[in-house]
């Protein structure tokens, strides 16, 4: 038997907090000693952050590694929804995925994706049907269905979306929402359908809505959607239904920290601490039947060390009655990675991107930072020779979307809200079906940032001027084998070129990357074409 230190205990289920000995055996914890009140020259044992809901894939790591980093902050769990790579490789990527997390000691949550592909109007490079969903959920190792985005579907009792809802259901397994904008009846219904959260809200309003109808609510605050400071008052509201998330981060933004981060700034927002706790540390684990310990006699030795309950910086990580990490450090290795593709596209050329002009008047995406919603504007456009032409002084630039499962002709449109004075940028991980998108002042810089990615089958890229970089993502054109350290460093210089040539969003390649999602309002472009997603057809480039 292992008896610790005295700490300061951290009882969230009693909410209270005391000096106290914890003695750990065989993995789990053997007695909880209190020894009477706080001492402040102590540090605070209190249960692990848990992110409700993120896709690991938009780390750029594999499972191992991205482990490796949420340890150090105090993270010990993630419902973690791998559609992005089933998106690419279907069953097979989540296997992998699977496989790779199961060679640490972080315990892991995945979904089985609900939505493959998202929509009907892109190209994917897998489809997991009724069948594949089934097959998935029947597994151990999947906790639960993923996000189901299509809430058309939901609303009209679709039978193929309904058979996968159910089948989640009849196994036990909860199902997650993914319902932007709903609200009122629309949202009743949605939620009648069997489904128990939601992480899409963007005001308090739309949560409060849900929350009237049962539903759980995932307070996001990602790299590119920031929702935190409209819903924080939440915690504080409804703290039995609410958790926190990052649903999408970057390995730069990964590095610095993670749930710890949220949880101080609900503190410092002058947030119940009990209150927060319940929400970053327990309402996930009892929401999904996690097997993760919450300080109590009998439950597996998982909890953290923290200096103070402020800024929550973490001196020490156990799972299962082991160390994990220790002062920043993690403490043990990421599995060697497992090289996984499906990557088709050739090089494209600067003539299969223009676009005639049909009128004097364009339809235009209206990127948003913090958001992944977008707008929807009418601009007047600029053409040369009768070929619709970027004007970058207006911010007005050309949006395209590459097919990378076939070789077919890449669609074009027009976007604002980047910035960009000179220059290009694409990516790979373009949510959810991971075309190669790319944004650009010029068609010379993009057809170089398209290929750069293209020729490492998947990646980030910058080009401008003749000068082209990218990161390689050859994991599915979604993850890198390397660590974080080096793929941070490689993401943030990319990010500061974009950012050196006018653009002001905070997280550009992540914007960029939620371009092509067709289930989040208002108008998109996937490789088919522009899309309205209010109305949920495509739409003409050329407006009235």
């Amino acid at each position: 038997m292992l008896s610790l230190p005295e700490y300061n205990l951290v009882d969230v289920l009693e909410g209270e907090i005391c000096l106290a000995r914890v003695c750990v055996e065989n993995n789990a914890i053997a007695s909880i000693e209190r020894l009477g009140p706080t001492d402040d020259s102590r540090p605070f044992l209190m249960p692990g952050f848990v992110d409700a809901h993120i896709h690991v894939e938009s780390s750029m790591l594999l499972p191992g590694e991205f482990a490796r980093i949420a340890v150090t902050h105090g993270t010990v769990a993630t419902v973690s929804d791998p559609h992005e790579i089933a998106n690419v490789c279907g069953i097979e990527g989540v296997e992998m995925m699977l496989h790779n997390a199961s060679q640490t000691p972080f315990k892991f949550c995945f979904g089985a994706p609900s939505c493959v592909p998202a929509t009907r109007f892109e190209t994917a490079g897998a489809e997991l049907d009724v069948a594949a969903v089934t097959r998935l959920l029947d597994d151990p190792r999947i906790g639960y269905l993923s996000e189901v985005m299509d809430f058309p579907g939901v609303l009209s009792r679709a039978p193929e979306v309904m058979a996968k809802i159910r089948a989640a259901i009849e196994r036990g397994k909860p199902v997650d929402g993914h319902a932007p904008g709903l609200r009122g009846e629309e949202a009743r219904n949605y939620l009648a359908a069997g489904i128990t959260t939601d992480h899409e809200c963007f005001t308090i309003e739309e949560a409060i809505d849900k929350l009237a109808y049962g539903c759980k609510i995932a307070i996001r605050e990602g790299s590119a959607a920031r929702n935190f400071a409209a819903l924080e008052p939440l915690i504080d509201s409804h703290p039995d239904m609410c958790m926190l998330c990052s649903d999408d981060k970057h390995p730069d933004e990964f590095l610095l920290g993670h749930i710890n981060k949220l949880a101080a700034r609900a503190v410092a927002a002058g947030r119940d601490l009990m209150n927060v706790l319940q929400v970053a540390c327990v309402n996930p684990v009892q929401h999904y039947g996690l097997d993760v310990g919450l300080l109590r006699v009998g439950d597996p030795a998982d909890f953290i060390v923290v200096k103070d309950l402020k800024s929550f910086d973490v001196s020490e990580a156990w799972l299962d009655g082991e160390v994990v990490a220790r002062n920043g450090k993690p403490l043990f290795d990421a599995p060697v990675a497992e090289v996984l593709n499906n990557f088709v596209a050739n090089p494209v050329e600067a003539s299969q991107l223009s676009a005639r002009a049909e009128g004097d008047c364009i339809r235009l995406i209206e990127a948003i930072g913090g958001q992944l919603i977008t707008g929807h504007a009418t601009v007047k456009c600029t053409k040369e020779q009768g070929i619709l032409v970027p004007d970058p002084a207006n911010d007005v630039l050309k949006i395209v979307v590459v097919n990378r499962y076939a070789n077919t002709q890449p669609a074009v449109a027009f976007v604002r809200g980047f910035g960009l004075k000179d220059g290009a940028l694409a990516s790979s991980v373009a949510h959810d079906s991971h075309n190669v998108v790319a944004v650009g002042a010029n068609d010379v810089d993009l057809v170089n940032a398209i290929n750069a990615v293209i020729a490492e089958q998947g990646g980030l890229s910058f080009s401008n001027n003749g000068d082209t970089e990218v990161l390689s993502l050859p994991i599915a054109g979604l993850m890198s084998g390397d660590c974080c350290d080096k793929v941070a460093e490689k993401y943030e210089r990319l990010d500061q070129k974009v950012k050196e040539v006018g653009s002001t969003l905070r997280a550009p390649y992540m914007t960029l990357s939620f371009m092509a999602l067709l289930v989040i309002p208002s108008l998109k472009i996937s490789d088919k074409g522009l899309f309205d997603v209010d109305k949920f057809e495509f739409a003409s480039l050329a407006a009235d």
